[in-house]
């Protein structure tokens, strides 16, 4: 003889007929709580017929003028409504995350656009979007392109497009490197410059990977020449403290220095070659690998612009 299979009582108590109970007790019969729901009468009554012959227990007293609950009734539909307030909450915030007015999302940003441009626009996205929580972390614009792949991230701003199957870069803003020397410098006043003039000077890099840098050594190369590296420094603003103390120059994005060039004895020289212009972009997922809510703050952030 086969097992008898055993079903979890739950499936006697589903979400219908949760409501069901809650309607008929509200209505004082059967047949007002079935009409309340658009269900069959017959449909109605054995659906609650069921639930106590499941549950060995009786929720309604009937009579000819209706029903009443019983206390064990009455303990079902008082733990049923919180059961379904939290199931519609559950279905409207599943159904708000599908549309991308919800959730969490998770971004790597340059240092650049977080120095330049993210921090009021995050701000004005905070006030438009409450119900979506963006957390934010400085990265270096190779490390961001893997993260995506890895899905470590859920959007990224980088200043270069990495080549990748999987990956969708938009246009998001644009700034310029410039030479930045001490006050007083020999170039200062010699008028817009192309790197061959200035590759003389010692020069105080960013470490790692980081693209400015790399946008440095690439130019040299095309030319080449090779940059005299003097100091190496893992902020803009420390390389710009270096260069104020007069151990060398730098090549930085002249926008995200500007407290720098504002309080300390510096010059941002324009750099008259395309090299020196960037394009930064905000960097997803294609299709539905990107979340929703992800989409939604793509679209504010560049809308803003």
């Amino acid at each position: 003889m086969p097992d008898r299979i055993i079903r979890p009582m739950s499936e006697r108590m589903d979400l219908l007929t949760l409501r069901v109970v809650i309607a008929v007790a509200e209505s004082g019969s059967i047949s007002a709580g079935a009409d309340r729901l658009q269900l069959a009468v017959a449909a109605a009554s054995a659906r609650i017929s069921s639930l106590e012959s499941a549950l060995g227990i009786r929720v309604f007293e009937r009579s000819p003028r209706g029903v009443e609950l019983t206390s064990a009734g009455r303990l079902l539909v008082q733990r049923g409504r919180e059961l379904l307030a939290d199931s519609d909450k559950l279905v409207n915030d599943l159904r708000d995350l599908g549309l991308g007015v919800a959730g969490n999302v998770r971004m790597l940003a340059n240092a650049s656009s977080l120095l330049e441009v993210l921090p009021a626009r995050l701000q004005a996205f905070g006030r438009s979007h409450p119900r979506i929580r963006v957390e934010v972390e400085e990265r270096i614009s190779p490390e961001i392109a893997s993260a995506l792949l890895d899905g470590r991230t859920d959007i990224g701003v980088v200043d270069t497009q990495t080549p990748s199957a999987g990956l969708e870069f938009l246009p998001f803003f644009r700034d310029r490197l410039a030479l930045v020397v001490p006050r007083g410098h020999v170039l200062v006043g010699a008028g817009p410059l192309r790197l061959e003039d200035v590759l003389d000077q010692k020069f105080i890099v960013l470490t790692g990977a980081a693209t400015v840098s790399t946008r440095l050594y690439n130019a040299a190369s095309a030319l080449g020449r090779s940059v005299q590296v003097g100091l190496q420094m893992r902020s803009f603003d420390a390389a710009s403290r270096m260069v104020a103390a007069g151990l060398g120059v730098a090549v930085l994005p002249s926008a995200a220095i500007a407290p720098q060039l504002q309080h300390l004895p510096l010059e941002a020289l324009p750099l008259a070659e395309d090299w020196a212009e960037r394009t930064h972009y905000l960097a997803l997922r294609t299709g539905t690998d990107a979340p929703a809510a992800a989409r939604t703050l793509a679209q504010a952030l560049l809308a803003d612009g």
